[in-house]
């Protein structure tokens, strides 16, 4: 949907099927509903999760045109995708095999390649498109600094790749889009810091006098190429849990030059531990579930920071230094408050009115997917949810 903020909608990772049919079918028995909520007289906008084997299916030419002409028929229009996710995403232990295969591989490359093939065939005319992914890899795979730098040189040359697939893109069909890298907890790239420090350091030079040496352009030409094509997703769950504040970041990457293609609008837990520390110790056991990764990051009492990969791990360490923790679990938007626990909705209203003040994206995706393993009490269909959500982030729009 098109608000004065930029284009806003939701991703359909929520909903599931990893082979194209199944996921066209929850989109075809999901969207009616949800669209005539939100946007029943003014064309919707579908933020697109493909995994892998949907990719492939939804390439073949006649499957693309049968969704093109669905999307039409319907006034839905798509101009975000989410990249990051490659094979299952429901009723699977995903964990850290979300990263798989990561950007160190030749099958990461092709996927995302493949996605940016079909969303140039979606992509309404004048409109920039763009693909989350995935911050390089999973830094607990590369067990010493030069394991995790030969990754960070692989990941690049191969996203590198991607950047002379979008040149020709633009060139061939017209369609502006950019990969818009995704920094999350225990990633490669797990935070703004790291990511503006891996952009403006290794891939900006490496990527510029990549692109001189082979196509001949101008160092500021070439420059001008990679900030176009790859650019931030960022995602506010992810950098509430880093506790990183939006006005800094934002600032920072205006500093430098880099852009952000895409705010992923998304919620975590928080729970302060200033009082009541066993009862919120024991009330925050009912989300250790064993599909997704939940990565926490405890801030003590000195104002330092300890980080446990998941949460089985954080519940099994000494908390009693720890004020607060921030635990990445998507949780919903319009909920800030959970008993003794909290949500980070507050991070979401403060990026929000961040962007507000001076727009620094047109891309905003709404990305809760956590419903079926939150806790049962807090569960509702997934309808009626989705338009809660879209709703709240509409009413902060305002």
């Amino acid at each position: 949907m098109k608000t004065p903020y930029g284009h806003l909608t939701y991703c359909s990772n929520i909903h599931p099927g990893e082979r194209w049919e199944d996921h066209f079918k929850t989109l075809r028995d999901n969207l009616p509903y949800i669209q005539s909520q939100l946007s029943p007289n003014a064309p919707f906008a579908l933020g697109l999760r493909l995994a892998n084997d949907a990719s492939v299916e939804l390439a073949e030419p006649e499957k693309l045109a049968e969704f093109k002409a669905w999307l039409s028929a319907n006034n839905i229009y798509v101009f975000t995708m989410n990249g990051f996710p490659y094979g299952g995403f429901h009723a699977t232990r995903v964990k850290d095999d979300v990263h798989t295969p990561d950007w160190t591989t030749d099958d990461r490359t092709a996927y995302t390649q493949r996605l940016f093939g079909i969303l140039a065939q979606l992509l309404p005319e004048g409109m920039e498109g763009g693909i989350s992914t995935s911050p390089l890899s999973y830094r607990y795979w590369w067990e010493t600094e030069e394991d995790k730098q030969q990754a960070i040189k692989t990941a690049t040359e191969n996203i590198l790749q991607v950047v002379e697939t979008l040149m020709e893109l633009w060139k061939s069909t017209g369609k502006l889009m950019h990969l818009d890298i995704e920094p999350e907890p225990d990633g490669i790239l797990e935070n703004g810091q790291e990511f503006i420090e891996w952009y403006s350091e290794y891939f900006l030079p490496k990527g510029t006098a990549f692109l001189v040496e082979k196509y001949g352009l101008a160092p500021e030409a070439a420059q001008e190429t990679l900030l176009t094509h790859v650019q931030l997703c960022y995602d506010v769950c992810h950098f509430a849990v880093s506790y990183e504040e939006p006005q800094v970041i934002v600032d920072q990457l205006k500093e430098v030059g880099i852009r952000v293609g895409k705010i992923q609008i998304s919620s975590a837990v928080k729970m302060t531990l200033n009082n009541q520390r066993a009862e919120k110790l024991d009330a925050i056991r009912s989300f250790d579930e064993p599909v997704y990764l939940h990565q926490v990051v405890a801030k003590t009492e000195e104002g330092t920071f300890q980080k446990f990969p998941d949460l089985a791990e954080a519940l099994q360490a000494d908390a009693s230094t720890h004020n607060e923790w921030r635990i990445h679990f998507h949780v919903p938007l319009f909920i800030d408050s959970y008993g003794l626990l909290d949500s980070t909705q507050a991070e979401i209203v403060k990026t929000l009115n961040v962007h507000k003040a001076t727009p620094f994206t047109q891309h905003l995706e709404v990305e809760t997917y956590t419903w079926g393993v939150l806790p049962t009490d807090m569960q509702k269909p997934i309808g009626e949810s989705i338009v809660r959500e879209m709703q709240w982030v509409q009413e902060q729009l305002v």
